[in-house]
């Protein structure tokens, strides 16, 4: 959902020149880029704001994928390894978080959610921002994946608008490969996931 407002106008990557040394500012660098395309700051931390997202998966020839969505918008072009995503989002006031978190989905991938949900335990991203994740198993196509779209100001200090659709692409990784592929403060959830995975799978042999 596109709440960028005022933040519009902001664009982090004309204001940080990379260093290969710098490897500890460009994760702070991608969380609050990500987070100002969804209208998620340091300010909505601090007002005690929340996200909520789900994390698809499902079995596939006895390994288990799970689906992530690549942000659309020039600061993402070209990038890949710590740039995907779980589909996720702000919460509306008085709005119930898993009600909020297949709104997102839904939004970002044109998919709708539909399973049997589970939580996650919340985790905190950098900013403070903390992040309320349910998973479901499910399934879909991502080629047929459509999502929504954010406005801002390209190119930089041009004065004019352009539109970007908030997921680019969506894709199914194994977890071994989503590890390498997700935001690194989203890697939590696929940790959780694997590990209630594996006791299930136990208890049920």
């Amino acid at each position: 959902m596109n709440r960028l407002n005022g933040l519009s106008r902001l664009n982090v990557k004309s204001r940080v020149r990379w260093n290969p040394s710098a490897a500890p500012l460009l994760d702070a660098l991608v969380d609050f880029s990500y987070n100002v395309q969804k209208g998620e700051t340091d300010v909505t931390a601090r007002e005690g704001k929340r996200s909520a997202g789900l994390l698809m998966y499902r079995r596939c020839g006895g390994a288990v994928e799970v689906l992530l969505i690549h942000p659309g918008g020039p600061f993402w072009s070209g990038k890949d390894d710590g740039a995907w995503s779980i589909p996720k989002g702000l919460i509306d006031p008085g709005e119930d978080e898993l009600m909020a978190a297949m709104r997102e989905f839904e939004e970002e991938t044109g998919f709708p959610a539909e399973g049997g949900f589970f939580a996650l335990p919340p985790v905190r991203q950098p900013s403070g921002k903390v992040i309320a994740t349910w998973a479901f198993e499910g399934d879909c196509d991502p080629a047929e994946m459509k999502s929504n779209l954010f406005s801002m100001e390209w190119p930089p200090r041009s004065g004019r608008m352009a539109e970007f659709p908030e997921a680019d692409r969506a894709a199914w990784f194994d977890l071994s490969s989503a590890r390498t592929k997700i935001i690194k403060g989203q890697r939590a959830f696929l940790e959780e996931l694997e590990r209630l995975l594996d006791i299930n799978s136990h208890q049920a042999s």
